[in-house]
């Protein structure tokens, strides 16, 4: 990701996630973090015209890696996108020696838990109220030793 996919990233954002969507702010945050050496890693998704489709975030920091975000268009939902974009930050996470991975997802989601469970992320523990204004619970999965094997992820550009 670069600066320049913040908006259309703060568009699918808002689209996605009215109640809790991130700031603008917060993905510029997040970018100042993503040069060589930084704690993030982001990647956007594109479709073959160009538009970005999906965008996913990683933080490592100390041997630790969270998943930051993870977002797909509802019209390329189902297509297989968010596993390549999850696999591009497994590899990361694995890239920078995280011991574990760690990440949040509502408890109303379970298309995502799913997803997550087919990469061996396991529940570990519930946060009440994480998700606001909504007030909705975030089921805590983890992924311990994160790796996978290497794949070809054309529709992605990382940053």
């Amino acid at each position: 990701m670069r600066w320049w996919d913040i908006a259309p990233v703060m568009r699918l954002e808002l689209e996605l996630f009215p109640e809790d969507a991130w700031s603008a702010g917060m993905f510029w945050s997040e970018l100042a973090e993503t040069h060589p050496g930084g704690t993030r890693h982001f990647t956007v998704a594109t479709a073959p015209d160009g538009a970005i489709v999906g965008y996913a975030g990683l933080m490592a920091v100390a041997g630790e890696g969270d998943v930051q975000t993870i977002a797909v268009d509802v019209r390329h939902q189902g297509s297989g996108l968010g596993a390549a974009l999850l696999a591009d930050l497994i590899r990361e996470a694995a890239r920078r020696g995280c011991a574990e991975l760690l990440l949040e997802v509502r408890v109303d989601n379970p298309r995502a838990q799913r997803l997550y469970e087919r990469f061996g992320f396991e529940p570990v523990g519930i946060r009440r109220g994480y998700y606001q204004p909504a007030n909705v619970d975030a089921l805590v999965m983890r992924l311990d030793h994160p790796s996978i094997e290497p794949k070809d992820l054309k529709e992605t550009r990382h940053g």
